[in-house]
């Protein structure tokens, strides 16, 4: 990207996200807009408040190519690395959605890539990867022992490694889809957004911070892999081992980059147990017809459980970031979910 980022300030400037989705137009889908009303009951009993119009919207980005909202980022991190960079590789670390996303991402840019996953990773994910062209590398029963296996082999064969959510490109590129639903609801008053490393739930909110300022951007993550609340709250970057069932929110921490820009632009991050975040993964199935994995619904169910701050009239929009689930688990995910009050 032409654009230049300041890296000391941490700071990315608004005509990075336009230029961002002009060059992953065409390349990724154009998700829709999806509406509950039966949601929108289910929140504003929690929160003893009326949603604009009795609806709330969620944009489905589990609908989109590799079945998650990474593969905007990864196309638009791989158009900004050189021909040295090209010529040698790329690899990544991921539970899933982030290796797949490179994998499409260099298949399409001609660039080999490598991409490490834990062991215990989704067998469909593994299975995607490999069917998209990348080489899979299976270590460790966690991200953290992963990742260090990611840093040998990075060293070892001389790769460029393409961060999962700290780089501002990335963010610029995750950040587009902010864009898009500020086109499809511009009077959007609160949006919520799963966190894992941070970039979706920071790009979109640094995306919106010039365009619509009073719109607030949510954070969400597990209770036990809040990496990005704890930095926020430590003032730094805190280390932690994560553990959740929604895998593809298990950072085993947050980012210079994340840090600085929700530490600016979010309104705030809320925690759900397992359970709770399943609880959006059952009503996604039974209410909307929707098949997501637990982190593509832990915006949904922190809406549902009356987690979110909202506002008499607010129009809240849910991103539902990911729909990679494993369906021999479904099952098993779906008797683990919560009640949920009111329903």
């Amino acid at each position: 990207m032409p654009v230049t980022f300041d890296a000391s300030a941490h700071t990315i400037p608004p005509e990075a996200f336009d230029e961002a989705a002009a060059l992953v137009r065409g390349r990724v889908h154009r998700t829709p807009m999806l509406t509950s009303h039966t949601a929108a009951r289910v929140a504003e009993t929690a929160r003893g408040v009326r949603l604009a119009g009795g609806t709330l919207h969620a944009k489905a980005e589990h609908l989109q190519a590799t079945g998650s909202f990474k593969v905007r980022g990864a196309i638009l991190r791989l158009a900004s690395v050189d021909a040295a960079e090209r010529a040698a590789g790329v690899i990544a670390i991921s539970a899933g959605n982030h290796a797949a996303a490179l994998a499409v991402a260099a298949a399409l840019a001609g660039i080999r890539a490598v991409v490490v996953m834990p062991a215990t990773a989704v067998s469909s994910k593994v299975d995607a990867c490999r069917a998209y062209g990348a080489e899979v590398v299976l270590h460790g029963a966690t991200t953290v022992e992963a990742w260090a296996e990611m840093e040998r082999l990075r060293d070892a064969r001389g790769l460029t490694f393409i961060h999962p959510f700290d780089h501002p490109v990335t963010i610029a590129g995750q950040g587009t889809v902010g864009l898009e639903i500020l086109a499809d609801l511009p009077d959007v008053d609160v949006v919520v957004v799963a966190v894992g490393g941070g970039g979706l739930a920071c790009g979109i909110a640094t995306a919106l911070a010039t365009r619509r300022p009073a719109t607030r951007v949510w954070g969400v993550e597990p209770a036990n892999s809040a990496a990005l609340s704890l930095a926020l709250a430590a003032n730094g970057i805190v280390p932690v081992t994560p553990g959740s069932v929604a895998d593809g929110l298990n950072a085993p921490f947050a980012g210079d980059w994340t840090l600085a820009l929700g530490r600016r632009h979010l309104a705030g991050i809320v925690t759900l147990g397992d359970p709770e975040i399943l609880s959006g993964v059952r009503f996604a199935a039974e209410r909307m017809k929707q098949v997501l994995e637990p982190a593509g619904a832990a915006s949904l169910a922190a809406v549902l459980h009356g987690r979110i701050p909202l506002r008499d009239g607010d129009r809240v929009c849910v991103v539902l970031s990911g729909g990679n689930v494993a369906l021999d688990r479904l099952g098993e995910l779906l008797a683990g979910a919560a009640p949920i009050p009111g329903l």
